[in-house]
């Protein structure tokens, strides 16, 4: 066991090394390095080597601790090809005429001109023809949902929220030589601007406010004028290959010079992800819990508290303010002491795995779950369609960050990705309800990510009961097994 345990982790090493290898081979193409990647044994390595591919040679540790959510970061590189695959206008016309691409729903044709920004959105579908010659009289194209349409946009956005913890979207905007398609403004998400073809000069300007408030700031913003933004802190052209990235709050605009089209892919994450958002859940369920279980919370309010509070009272000084706001100081302090952390948490958990997209599963994924499963209809008849999971199969969950256990307030559920849309919350949430005697094995699964454990090893009452949990698991296509299972 020790010696197999050995070999399984030094597998995983050469590969997560090769992948990294790859990162810094000029000629290696995007598509070689996913495919690298998915040899990756763990879902968390892999989404950590894709996003030190997407900010190299920056290191992740010192992102984390010195830019995000602080400050602007450029990266130059002077390789052209660096993000060559992951999308081009070449693609962007393939989808307009082979998909159905509508008008305000999957694209907007924009233009910023004279101080005002404007939306050119007929109804119906946006065909190639007319999609063009919005281009060719001067408007910028943006592709909302370019993950619905790339397998590749959508294989790196849905390794990517398993680094973040969070849903990872995306935008594709097309801007012609010589014009600007957006007005300056701020918005609601941490940025990633990669620049895949051409070039674009960029303004980024220090955020409304002072301190760290543009941290709270928790929606985009309306469009600016260009007499209220002031100067800008940081002043760049994006060349091919190169990255830029703002955290949210910081006002930007982006305008393409007369040399040049522009071609880029923002990708985005952590909006609505603040201490606030997970406080919003929070607080109401305590709030419930504190009313039903203290007195002092149902106490009523002094007969005469709207003589002298509120803001036409504000400006009084009147003692019964200063005794009414120490309450309220005394009720808050109470209050945490019922904050349902735990529920909270999970309720920001289910939001997210709603966010989240689909896997793309990796070729061994596949065959070795129930994707690739061998029951087929072969001369006339349906065979092999029971494969077979004994004490000794080895599983795992298919992707560390695919299932949660999560709790309703009456029933345990298994909240889960597997079968999402790539559409943005096309599919309501999909869960399993989970019998009360599987909750232990559930977890043991989830914590023993990413290696596989035997079936019989399953904390459930007979063995019986760990066949059936890694059946149905299974048939749901949320765990695979190391080897590809046999039909009976």
């Amino acid at each position: 066991i020790e010696f197999s345990h050995l070999c399984f982790n030094t597998s995983h090493l050469w590969s997560l090394q090769n992948a990294r290898d790859m990162q810094e081979d000029e000629t290696s193409s995007l598509d070689s390095f996913l495919t690298s990647l998915s040899k990756v044994n763990s879902s968390r390595q892999r989404a950590s080597a894709l996003f030190h591919w997407l900010i190299n040679p920056v290191s992740s540790e010192n992102f984390f601790r010195d830019t995000w959510e602080k400050k602007p970061l450029l990266v130059r590189r002077q390789k052209p090809d660096y993000y060559h695959g992951l999308f081009s206008t070449t693609e962007f016309d393939r989808i307009l005429r082979t998909d159905n691409v509508q008008f305000g729903v999957n694209l907007d044709v924009t233009s910023y001109s004279n101080g005002k920004r404007k939306t050119h959105n007929p109804p119906g579908r946006a065909l190639s023809c007319s999609v063009w010659k919005y281009y060719e009289s001067g408007c910028s194209l943006r592709l909302l949902n370019p993950q619905a349409f790339s397998s590749t946009v959508w294989n790196v956005l849905s390794i990517l929220q398993e680094m973040f913890g969070s849903m990872v979207g995306a935008n594709i905007y097309l801007t012609p030589a010589g014009t600007q398609g957006f007005a300056p403004h701020y918005d609601d998400i941490e940025a990633f601007v990669v620049q895949l073809e051409g070039k674009k000069h960029w303004r980024v300007y220090s955020p409304r406010g002072t301190g760290v408030d543009w941290l709270w700031l928790s929606c985009i913003s309306a469009n600016f004028s260009q007499s209220v933004i002031g100067k800008p802190i940081m002043e760049v052209v994006l060349e091919a290959g190169d990255l830029l990235y703002f955290p949210r709050g910081f006002i930007h605009q982006g305008d393409c010079l007369p040399d040049a089209h522009s071609l880029h892919i923002t990708i985005s994450s952590y909006q609505r992800n603040s201490w606030g958002d997970l406080l919003m859940k929070m607080v109401p369920a305590a709030l419930e819990m504190a009313m039903e279980e203290d007195v002092e919370f149902r106490k009523g309010l002094p007969l005469d508290y709207l003589s002298y509070m509120g803001v036409q009272n504000s400006e009084k000084n009147d003692p019964r303010r200063v005794e009414f706001q120490k309450r309220v100081d005394s009720l808050m302090k109470k209050l945490a002491a019922y904050a349902p952390v735990d529920a909270a948490v999970d309720q920001k958990a289910r939001e997210f795995l709603h966010d989240c997209l689909p896997p793309v599963l990796t070729p061994d994924e596949k065959t070795t779950s129930v994707f690739g499963a061998p029951a087929r209809w072969e001369d006339g008849e349906v065979v092999d369609v029971e494969a077979q999971i004994r004490a000794q199969t080895r599983i795992r969950f298919i992707r560390g960050g695919i299932a949660r256990l999560c709790s309703n307030g009456e029933d345990v559920l298994l909240c889960h990705t597997i079968e999402n849309s790539r559409v943005y919350h096309k599919e309501e949430p999909k869960s399993l309800e989970i019998k009360s005697e599987y909750t232990d094995a559930v977890e043991f699964l989830i914590h023993s990510y990413p290696k596989f454990v035997t079936v019989a090893s399953l904390p459930c009452d007979t063995a019986e009961d760990k066949v059936l949990l890694a059946e149905m698991l299974y048939e749901q296509g949320l765990i695979h097994t190391s080897e590809p299972l046999q039909p009976k």
